[in-house]
């Protein structure tokens, strides 16, 4: 099968939550194991006041350090994926270079808060169908 159901996997990047402050909010580590691409899904409800920005890392290791990923690995830009309105999202793409993946969010001009969170959808698996 070539749908989209069957060769893909959905992860949470960055558990829905409210943020109250211009911080970085830690991202769940993902497992791109057995996949290529990814699309970094940034997700805002309910808002009165900033933005949240994807920072999207990568390592060989599960609990080594993490390192930003470079331009040259992105299908869009970080920046282009903020969101700053309330029931928006945004994407940007992500080749896969190293087996872990983290999506952190950047929150920013933030002074009462928003409830936001990252989805990262895994793709282009090397083999399918994983469903």
């Amino acid at each position: 099968m070539t749908d989209l159901f069957y060769n893909a996997k959905t992860n949470i990047g960055l558990n829905i939550q409210a943020i109250s402050s211009s911080t970085t909010t830690a991202g769940n580590v993902i497992d791109t194991k057995g996949y290529t691409d990814a699309k970094v899904i940034v997700v805002m409800g309910a808002r009165t006041d900033g933005t949240l920005t994807p920072l999207i890392q990568e390592c060989d290791t599960s609990g080594g350090s993490y390192t930003d990923v470079t331009d040259d690995f992105l299908k869009g830009t970080e920046a282009g994926a903020a969101v700053s309105a309330a029931n928006t999202a945004d994407t940007v793409g992500v080749s896969l270079t190293k087996r872990y993946l983290k999506v952190s969010g950047v929150s920013s001009a933030v002074t009462s808060g928003f409830t936001g969170g990252i989805i990262v959808e895994l793709g282009s698996p090397r083999h399918g169908p994983v469903a």
